[in-house]
């Protein structure tokens, strides 16, 4: 799959899979705040990360291996990403996540949104 088509299923799977969590809220101050986690290492860096309605997570992957952020219960999941690619979600509603990858079970994560 090239990097154009792969992005867009990417996209395509992501924004499905986060239907229930997006509304796309702005906080009260009308700002959302885009966030990063990177993949390096075999951890998500940070592990746990609390932000707040409407804002956004970028998984980069740095490590030379796939890896995914995929929740456990099925609400997200940012498919396979090789060296160097990314994915964004939104988070629309006040939650706790618990993610991992899929491929590497012992790399978990959580989400808090408020």
């Amino acid at each position: 799959m090239t990097n154009l088509t792969r992005r867009n299923a990417l996209r395509l799977t992501a924004g499905i899979a986060a239907l229930p969590l997006t509304a796309a809220l702005a906080k009260a101050d009308g700002h959302a705040t885009a966030h990063t986690v990177v993949i390096k290492g075999m951890k998500f860096k940070p592990a746990n990360i609390e932000i707040k309605v409407g804002d956004s997570i970028t998984w980069i992957n740095e490590d030379r291996m796939g890896h995914t952020a995929t929740e456990l219960n099925g609400a997200f999941d940012t498919g396979t990403l090789g060296q160097g690619e990314s994915a964004t979600l939104t988070f629309g509603g006040k939650s706790m996540f618990k993610y991992r990858c899929t491929p590497h079970a012992n790399m978990r994560g959580t989400i808090t949104v408020s």
